[in-house]
């Protein structure tokens, strides 16, 4: 084969893997573009899913809160309600004591 005639096919063969390696080289950037594409949408799906758990758990946060409060406050009137009548029933007996404290101490200073 001719000395020129190699030097050709050395030169082709130069420019094909050139081209070879310049479409690597494109198709690589193509292949992270997508993904840092990918990236970013899972990335944004994972940041809407934790908004909406810690909404869930916010909204069942608040309603375990609203019960318990409803409960204290039930607890609370009852307890209130059975101090009035513990004081009502007693109030005969105090108003009684009070008589007797002040009819012995008009009896004392005569």
């Amino acid at each position: 084969m001719p000395r020129p005639e190699v030097l050709e096919r050395i030169k082709a063969a130069e420019e094909e893997a050139e081209e070879i390696v310049e479409e690597a080289k494109a198709d690589r950037e193509e292949r992270i573009a997508e993904a840092r594409e990918r990236a970013d949408e899972i990335r944004a799906e994972a940041e809407t899913e934790a908004d909406e758990m810690a909404e869930q758990r916010l909204d069942e946060a608040e309603s375990e809160i609203e019960a318990r409060a409803t409960e204290i406050r039930e607890e609370g009137q009852a307890s209130r309600e059975e101090l009035i009548a513990q004081a009502e029933a007693q109030m005969d007996e105090a108003v009684e004591y009070a008589i007797d404290q002040f009819e012995e101490a008009v009896h004392a200073q005569t």
